[in-house]
C-alpha cells in the first residue's frame, strides 16, 4: 500500500497556481455577474487559470458534433484568465465581464460584425455607463505597461530542499513571509530552506503565493537560481 502524502508535501509536488486568482473567486463572480447583467442565463463554463502573456483573458466556444445515434452537438465553453500580470480585483472583474460579453454573444448565436464589432461594443458601453465599470476592447497597452514594469523588480524567493532530496523555488508575498516560515517550521519533510530576491526574469511567470505552494525544479535550475544569491 502506498504511504499517503502529507498536506505539505502534496502541494510542493505541484506547481503554484494562483495569484492568487482563485478559481473559487473568478466562479463567485461570475455567478454575480451572470444573474446581474445577462439574466442567469450562461451556463457556467470551465474556468482556467493560466500564466499567458499574449493575452489577459480569453473565452472560447467549441461545438462537437455528436454521433450519429445523437444527432445535434455538444457545446464546450471555457474562460481564460492570466494572472501574469498580477492585475488587481477591479481588473479582473472587468477582464472577466469582457469575455463574458463575447460568452453572450456566442450563446446566444447573435452575429457580430466583428471579434469585437457593433454588439460587443454596444453590450460593453452599456455596462461602462450604465453600472461604471471600466471594460475596455484590448488591455494590451496596460499589460505591456506592467510587463516593462516587472523587468527590474526584486522578488522575494523561497529555495527549498524535502528530505526526499527534491528541489522547489517559489516568488512570495512578503506580507506573507513570517506565516510561511512558520508552516515550514512544522514540516517534517523539509530539510533546507533560504530566503532571498531575485530580480531574474526566470521568476516572471512565477505568481506571488500567500502559502506554502513551490513548483518543483531540476538540480541544475535550483543551483544556478538559487546557488549563488
Amino acid at each position: 500500500m502506498k504511504q499517503r502524502a502529507s498536506p505539505l508535501s502534496a502541494r510542493l509536488q505541484h506547481p503554484c497556481t494562483g495569484m492568487e486568482i482563485e478559481l473559487e473567486y473568478i466562479k463567485k463572480q461570475f455567478g454575480l455577474f451572470n444573474e446581474k447583467y445577462f439574466g442567469g442565463e450562461l451556463p457556467e463554463p470551465e474556468f482556467t487559470i493560466c500564466n499567458a502573456r499574449t493575452y489577459i483573458g480569453q473565452f472560447r466556444h467549441i461545438r462537437k458534433r455528436r454521433w450519429m445515434l445523437s444527432p445535434g452537438e455538444s457545446h464546450y465553453y471555457l474562460i481564460k484568465i492570466s494572472q501574469y500580470y498580477n492585475l488587481s480585483k477591479r481588473e479582473i472583474q472587468n477582464v472577466l465581464l469582457h469575455e463574458m460579453i463575447h460568452f453572450h454573444i456566442s450563446f446566444k448565436g447573435i452575429r457580430d460584425t466583428a471579434p469585437h464589432g457593433e454588439v460587443f461594443h454596444k453590450l460593453m458601453d452599456t455596462l461602462n455607463s450604465r453600472y461604471g465599470w471600466e471594460i475596455r476592447v484590448s488591455a494590451k497597452h496596460s499589460a505591456t505597461r506592467q510587463a516593462a514594469d516587472r523587468q527590474d523588480k526584486k522578488r522575494l524567493v523561497l529555495a527549498l530542499t524535502t528530505t526526499n532530496g527534491r528541489r522547489y523555488l517559489t516568488v512570495v508575498n512578503g506580507n506573507y513571509k513570517e506565516k510561511i516560515e512558520k508552516k515550514i517550521g512544522l514540516a517534517t519533510n523539509v530539510k533546507a530552506h533560504r530566503w532571498f530576491y531575485s530580480s531574474d526574469r526566470y521568476f516572471d511567470g512565477f505568481p506571488a503565493v500567500r502559502t506554502l505552494r513551490a513548483r518543483k525544479v531540476d538540480k541544475k535550475t535550483f543551483d544556478k537560481m538559487a546557488g549563488d544569491n
